[in-house]
C-alpha cells in the first residue's frame, strides 16, 4: 500500500482509505450572538490521533456504510458531503464508501464533521475533480461549523461561527486522554448547549488570543491557560457529568475540561507515563476512555 497524499492510501485499484480525526477545544470562547442565530466564536482547536476510517471505491452507485449500528445516513453530514459535491460539479460519479466508526457520536469531538470532510477530500481524490482547498472550503462552509476546520487539521484559530479558520505554528507534542461518560451522549446537543448560554457567559475572545500569540512566539514567558465556556454549563446540563470529572480527577488528572460542546472530558500531559497511569485508573472503572497524541 503505498501513500499517495496528505493521510490517504492507495490499496487495491481504485480503492482509497484515508483517516478522521477528532479534535479537542484548547479554548472555546463565546463573543455573542449574532443576527443570523448562529454564536461568534473564537477558538484553539487541535486535531488529535483518535480517528474513524474511511475506505473509498470507485463504483457507478452511491452506496455508504458504517460498522456503528447507531450511524444514520439519513442524519449524517457524509450523505451531505456526496450529495453537495455531485451536484456543485455536476457529477454523476459514483462510490462506494465504508466508514470504521471509533470517534462516538455526538460526542462533542467532531466526529461526523471530520467524516465529512474525509468524503470531499477522499471523492475529489477518486474521482479527479482536481479541487483546490479554497472550493474544499467552500463546500465544508455550506456542509457545517467544524468541517473546515478538518480540512486543514492541526493547530487552528478558528473564528466566526467556526467557518474561519487560521492554521498556527504546532502545539508542543503532548497526550491527551479522554473521558467519553455513558449515557450521556446525544442528538442536538450543540444547539442545546448554546441554547444555555446569556450574555453573562460572553468573553473578549482575549483568552484565546492571548493562546494563539503564544504559539506564533509574540510574546514569551507567558502562561496561557485552557478554557472552555460549556466546563460549567455542561457540568449543570450533563446529569452526572460533575460525578464523571470527579473520577477524573481522582484517577491522577489535574486539569480536565469539556473536549467541546458534548460531553466528553479530556486532560492533556507531556508525561506519557503520568497519562497512561491515569487512562488505567479509568479503564479500571470500566469507564470508556482512551489517549490520543498530537
Amino acid at each position: 500500500m503505498g501513500a499517495i497524499g496528505d493521510n490517504f492510501f492507495q490499496g487495491e485499484s481504485n480503492m482509497i482509505t484515508t483517516t478522521a480525526q477528532a479534535k479537542i477545544n484548547i479554548t472555546l470562547e463565546v463573543l455573542k450572538k449574532r443576527a443570523d442565530g448562529y454564536h461568534e466564536i473564537r477558538s484553539i482547536v487541535q486535531t488529535i490521533d483518535f480517528c474513524d476510517k474511511l475506505r473509498f471505491k470507485a463504483d457507478p452507485r452511491i452506496e455508504i456504510t458504517c460498522d456503528l449500528p447507531e450511524w444514520s445516513g439519513s442524519k449524517s453530514l457524509v450523505s451531505k458531503s456526496v450529495e453537495l459535491l455531485r451536484l456543485a460539479y455536476n457529477t454523476r460519479q459514483g462510490a462506494v464508501i465504508e466508514i470504521e466508526k471509533h470517534i462516538p457520536l455526538n460526542s462533542g469531538m467532531g466526529g461526523d464533521s471530520s467524516d465529512a470532510a474525509a468524503v470531499l477530500r477522499g471523492l475529489n481524490l477518486l474521482w479527479g475533480l482536481k479541487l483546490s482547498m479554497r472550493e474544499l472550503l467552500n463546500l465544508g462552509a455550506q456542509l457545517g461549523s467544524d468541517v473546515s476546520l478538518f480540512l486543514y487539521g492541526g493547530t487552528l484559530l478558528i473564528e466566526g461561527r467556526g467557518e474561519k479558520v487560521h492554521p498556527l505554528p504546532p502545539m508542543p507534542h503532548m497526550t491527551a486522554v479522554l473521558l467519553i461518560p455513558p449515557g450521556l451522549t446525544m442528538e442536538n446537543k450543540t444547539r442545546m448547549l448554546y441554547s444555555q448560554l446569556n450574555v453573562n457567559h460572553y468573553t473578549s475572545g482575549k483568552i484565546t488570543e492571548d493562546f494563539a500569540n503564544m504559539l506564533e512566539g509574540r510574546v514569551t514567558g507567558q502562561k496561557s491557560s485552557m478554557f472552555n465556556i460549556f466546563d460549567n454549563v455542561g457540568m449543570r446540563y450533563f446529569t452526572g457529568l460533575k460525578e464523571y470529572r470527579r473520577k477524573f480527577i481522582e484517577a491522577g488528572a489535574v486539569d480536565v475540561h469539556l473536549a467541546g460542546s458534548g460531553p466528553t472530558l479530556f486532560t492533556l500531559l507531556q508525561d506519557e507515563i503520568k497519562a497512561s497511569e491515569i487512562y488505567k485508573n479509568l479503564r479500571q472503572q470500566d469507564l470508556e476512555t482512551c489517549l490520543a497524541g498530537f
